[in-house]
């Protein structure tokens, strides 16, 4: 009787727990709402309702593979409930996995042969996997196909006379044509092709004669700003050059990835960052984040975006171009910065991550996928990406890493932090976010490192 009565106990307090989760979700507060969905998991794993709603909690902060994880749990829990099934098909669906997503939702339509978003989801899949099924059929192998860029030549582009936008005299891009294009963009005008093809088409040149860890060097007492995650957020690119000045090589940058997708202003920060990297390359400093890539921009908004305002051509452009961004960053010979993280094995020195051939899409595994994907976690050791792609590392794989290469810090982005960044691993790993407009939330925006040649440490 007693046994019984605890189990009763634990199903009533479960219960009280998942309604506060559920008023956590409500509110957005998604890491407390997991937290107890968790404890209430904790209390009653026999429940399928609280493994669907901590994945679709998990889902909210792109923690795509503890979704999946969560999800399947629900399902195995209760193999007919339907939405342990559709929360598992809408993380396959962000993660652009169409084919196994395609068969989630064909089971919530066997389960829920009425429901309309059911039935909506399975065709946006059904029509996904035909489309890539097509583009599988008329591929052209990678040793036969020609660069989109080579079959551009901008100068026979016509400039209209009505055109009243930026122009750029000549091949030289200067700083009084990125205030006026900036300026145009920030009254939602448009840049005439002819300048957005020349930017791209220079900054493709710049970027290709890179290597994958470019090293830079910032003088005693001068500054030097790293920003993370722009996601098309053109208003606070603005916000960040209003309060910590405009690139130049007095104040050079280092933008450290995701610059597009999500925000509704992704080509608008892309054009900008380039034509500044025309203007002068060693102002601003590019990293290749996870959201450079096909796969991203064809879920996340950018491909849409670009096919809108210029054309498909330049889709295919910014993917070639995106392929020739360098994977990391090394300042004075010390601090280590990259988009994503670290290694799933130990023993990565500096000249492993300089000999990776970047011009390509990113692979699903190895170290240009960890590059861009990988997260830290407070536990030491390894762990399985809660994202579904790379890993998770603790503070023992940061220091190892650090002391294998003679470093001193690890500078990455890749995730939302309230507060802008986020300092880890015993101090040794900061993370930095620059979207302050993301997904509704304020917070500071600009993180600034003052790097002297003569001391370690930042």
């Amino acid at each position: 009787m007693p046994i019984m009565e605890n189990h009763n106990s634990n199903v009533s307090r479960a219960e009280e727990i998942k309604v506060l989760a559920n008023e956590a979700f409500k509110a957005h507060k998604y890491a407390q709402a997991i937290d107890l969905y968790t404890q209430a998991i904790q209390l009653n794993g026999q429940n399928a309702v609280y493994w669907a709603n901590r994945a679709f909690a998990h889902t909210k902060l792109e923690e795509y593979g503890s979704a999946i994880q969560d999800a399947t749990t629900a399902i195995e829990v209760d193999p007919k409930y339907s939405k342990g099934y559709y929360r598992r098909g809408a993380a396959h669906l962000a993660m652009g996995k169409f084919k196994e997503a395609l068969k989630d939702f064909q089971q919530v339509k066997k389960l829920c042969p009425n429901d309309p978003d059911a039935s909506k989801k399975l065709k946006e899949c059904e029509k996904a996997v035909m489309k890539l099924k097509f583009e599988e059929a008329i591929s052209v192998p990678e040793s036969e196909r020609r660069s989109v860029a080579d079959s551009i030549d901008f100068h026979t582009i016509e400039v209209e006379p009505q055109y009243t936008g930026a122009r750029i005299e000549g091949d030289v891009v200067t700083l009084d044509f990125v205030k006026k294009m900036m300026e145009d963009f920030k009254n939602q005008k448009y840049l005439h092709k002819r300048y957005a093809f020349q930017i791209v088409l220079q900054t493709r040149e710049l970027l290709q004669a890179l290597p994958s860890l470019v090293d830079i060097n910032v003088p005693n007492g001068s500054r030097f700003t790293v920003c993370g995650d722009v996601h098309g957020q053109f208003y606070d690119l603005l916000n960040i050059f209003e309060l910590n000045g405009l690139p130049s090589e007095e104040n050079p940058y280092l933008f450290n990835g995701d610059f597009v997708d999500r925000g509704s202003f992704s080509l608008e920060v892309i054009l900008t960052l380039f034509a500044f990297k025309c203007m002068s390359p060693s102002a601003i400093y590019l990293a290749r984040g996870n959201h450079e890539s096909k796969s991203m921009n064809k879920i996340y908004g950018f491909e849409g975006e670009v096919r809108s305002k210029l054309s498909e051509t330049f889709v295919e452009l910014f993917a070639e171009v995106f392929c020739c961004l360098p994977l990391a960053h090394v300042i004075n010979e010390k601090v280590f910065v990259v988009h994503g993280g670290l290694f799933s094995v130990d023993g990565v020195k500096l000249s492993d991550i300089r000999a990776i051939d970047r011009f390509c899409e990113p692979p699903e595994e190895g170290l240009m996928c960890e590059l861009l994907w990988s997260d830290p976690q407070p536990s030491l050791g390894r762990g399985p990406s809660k994202r579904g792609v790379g890993l998770s590392f603790g503070a023992d794989v940061t220091k190892r890493f650090l002391q294998d290469n003679n470093l001193d810090l690890v500078v990455r982005s890749h995730e939302v932090k309230d507060e802008g960044y986020e300092i880890e691993h015993d101090g040794k790993l900061i993370t930095v976010f620059s979207a302050p407009n993301y997904c509704d939330q304020a917070f500071r925006s600009l993180l600034k490192f003052s790097f002297d040649v003569n001391q370690k440490g930042t």
